[in-house]
């Protein structure tokens, strides 16, 4: 990561540009860059939305992540409601700061700036927990949560417009650090 560094971003300026990283990494086409554009923008004006970057030293975006204090109002809420009933846990919409989007280029991937950037944004949270959705399936991101302390709330979550179920996971924080004193 010595050639990439983390900081604050201003998303809504650099909107394309992070959706064409988000492309890459995710697998979307053009027309699901299109609806994306639109719902992240909107995302950008919530209160509390915040938002990093992972930038190279030529200040290329090569990740980044943003989140807001959950609401139970926003549409993912009411998507994963109802699956977090069904497991005891829809408590974690309350008082939660969620992790909206976080992706990084494949070129950068494995280097630990995916966990520098969910880390870092978290950090600053006011929320004592952390959620989010990603794709149900053993991957590297999944890991990535695990190792910071996000646990499965709900699994097989189905949204309208994806092909794929999602888990939803939760953390308490700060987000462990493996591997230092304060990891638990």
């Amino acid at each position: 990561m010595d050639d990439v560094v983390v900081r604050p971003v201003d998303l809504a300026a650099r909107v394309d540009e992070a959706l064409a990283v988000q492309a890459l990494a995710f697998g979307l086409s053009d027309d699901e860059v299109a609806v994306r554009r639109h719902i992240v923008l909107r995302h950008l004006q919530n209160p509390g939305a915040h938002a990093l970057g992972a930038t190279t030293a030529d200040g290329r975006l090569t990740g980044f992540v943003y989140g807001m204090p959950n609401s139970r109002g926003h549409w993912w809420s009411t998507v994963v409601e109802p699956y977090l009933r069904s497991t005891d846990t829809a408590e974690w919409l309350d008082d939660s700061f969620v992790i909206t989007e976080l992706h990084v280029h494949p070129d950068y991937q494995g280097r630990g700036i995916g966990r520098e950037l969910i880390t870092t944004l978290t950090d600053s949270a006011e929320q004592p927990r952390s959620i989010l959705s990603a794709i149900d399936t053993e991957s590297p991101a999944r890991g990535l949560y695990r190792a910071l302390g996000y646990t499965d709330l709900a699994r097989r979550v189905h949204f309208p417009s994806a092909g794929q179920p999602y888990a939803v996971m939760g953390a308490p924080l700060p987000l462990l650090r493996p591997g230092r004193p304060d990891a638990g």
